[in-house]
């Protein structure tokens, strides 16, 4: 088994007011945990640079533009009170796009069994037309959209174990029924969304949301008992991984007290799904976490179980 893992050191670029919680140090601790032995089997390649053409696979041109347009030569520019860019901003967006893009054409290739994606700022929270919650461009809706436009790929299933909901992956598939979204995340915590009913227009969004403090049990519990049952009937032919550690009982953001020994878990238990019905194609993008301990010890749980050690 092949897992690639891509990374550009633009991610170090984005820079955030000073005690913002996504910083470069998220990537720091991330490559520093990847360079362990365990892990030299891996196989690594940088993200290239996106496309627009890929970006306006799930976002308006308008907003394209007019996101472009704001990036700075210098100093920093808010777009609200959590989101912020600095002249690095555009290139470490545009190489998240190209990694997700990548991973998803190394996939599909059959040159990696699955792959992970150790870009930042994270993309979830970005809707069609609008930044928020620190995201800019959802890598992980992309990835999607462009598995099914360029290769012709009939379902997608994407799943978001995050602490914070995907307002943005769901907002861009919301009435598509040929895309599952599935999510866990803390409830209520922002963005507010991801109530058991919103379900879409095709009852392709599957949210199982958790109360602060709730931790393994019914995490796994949501997993076993809603959302593998719906991703098995789906049949996803790709699965697309939002990765946010930042449900990790340690993280500052929110109040969920996960493991990481449960990131390597849900990880497997995704595997078995992909290994059914979609020759284990999974491409995993990096969303939250932002306690640096716990991060870096549940990314290295989940490259381990995508790895198969």
């Amino acid at each position: 088994m092949t897992t690639l893992v891509l990374t550009h050191p633009a991610s170090l670029d984005h820079l955030t007011p000073p005690g913002h919680p996504e910083r470069p140090d998220r990537i720091r601790v991330i490559d520093k945990v990847l360079t362990e032995d365990r892990f030299k089997d891996l196989a690594r390649g940088e993200a290239p640079e996106g496309s627009l053409d890929s970006v306006a696979l799930c976002h308006s041109e308008h907003y394209i533009a007019e996101l472009r347009h704001r990036s700075p030569s210098d100093g920093l520019v808010y777009l609200d009170g959590d989101t912020s860019m600095s002249p690095g901003t555009w290139e470490a967006v545009m190489r998240g796009v190209g990694g997700a893009i990548a991973a998803t054409e190394g996939v599909i290739a059959g040159r990696a069994s699955n792959a992970f994606v150790a870009t930042r700022p994270p993309g979830h929270h970005a809707e069609a037309g609008r930044a928020m919650g620190f995201c800019f461009f959802d890598q992980a809706a992309i990835a999607a959209r462009h598995a099914q436009r360029k290769h012709g790929i009939d379902r997608v299933a994407v799943v978001d174990f995050d602490v914070h909901h995907g307002n943005g992956t769901q907002d861009i598939f919301w009435a598509d029924r040929t895309v599952m979204y599935c999510s866990t995340h803390q409830m209520p915590l922002f963005p507010y969304s991801g109530a058991t009913s919103e379900r879409g227009d095709h009852d392709t969004i599957v949210n199982a949301p958790l109360a602060a403090g709730e931790g393994g049990a019914k995490f796994r519990s949501a997993f076993e008992n809603l959302i593998l049952p719906r991703l098995e009937k789906f049949a996803p032919e790709l699965l697309v991984i939002s990765a946010g550690f930042d449900a990790h009982k340690r993280d500052p953001l929110a109040s969920l007290n996960l493991e990481a020994s449960d990131f390597g878990w849900v990880t497997r238990k995704l595997m078995d799904v992909a290994d059914a019905t979609a020759d284990g194609r999974i491409v995993s993008v990096l969303e939250g976490g932002y306690d640096l301990q716990g991060l870096q010890e549940s990314v290295a749980a989940h490259v381990a179980a995508l790895m198969g050690t």
